[in-house]
Formats: structure tokens, sequence, C-alpha cells
């Protein structure tokens, strides 16, 4: 199935405010992730590669120690095993892709390839 069809799809919580669906295939994840104004991803680290955009809104994100805030079209990589962690400034969208699969997310969600 080459298309996946979000609004079919029951969202992860992932923290309070935050909302997550994470379709993925064998080896890599797609994370579509909406963020309430305020909400906070904890300081984490995991195994898996990290890289996203900012599809709209704003956040505070911290990675490896540096922090930065990103708006729309502003594109972030997050290396295997670096702490990170992320606050929304307002209600946001973030894409985030994984690799390899998060067994975490991929529990709750649906392989589509």
């Amino acid at each position: 199935m080459p298309f996946v069809d979000r609004a079919a799809m029951t969202p992860l919580q992932l923290a309070p405010g935050i909302r997550l669906w994470a379709p993925h295939g064998q080896n890599l994840m797609l994370s579509y992730v909406e963020l309430d104004a305020g909400a906070v991803v904890p300081l984490h680290h995991h195994p898996h590669e990290q890289g996203g955009m900012v599809m709209s809104g704003r956040v505070r994100f911290t990675i490896g120690g540096e922090t930065k805030e990103c708006g729309p079209g502003d594109l972030y990589l997050i290396p295997s095993d670096v702490p990170h962690t992320v606050t929304a400034l307002e209600p946001c969208v973030v894409l985030d892709v994984f690799t390899p699969i998060r067994e975490d997310y991929a529990s709750h969600t649906n392989r589509y390839v």
C-alpha cells in the first residue's frame, strides 16, 4: 500500500499535548507529530537516526547541548544516541523520519510497505 490515510489511523499520545502518527515500512518510519503550545518532548536518546522538518509553528530544539528555535521549513538531523528535547513555542506540526524503525512506535501503528 503506497499511500497512507492518516485520518484513518489512531494517533499515539506521546506525552501531554503531543499526538503522533508513525506509518512505516521495513526499514524507514515517518512520524507526523502535532504539538500543542507548551508541549514538551522530554530529554531522551535512542539508537535510531532521526531527521525532520518543522512543517508549521515554532519549536525550540536542544540537540546534543545545542539549542535553536526552528520554524516552518527548518530541518534538523539527530545522530544515533544523541540526547535531545523539543518544546513547542506555539501549536506546530513536525515531520520526523527514523531509521531503523522505532519498535516502540511501530507496535502502535501499521506497516504500509
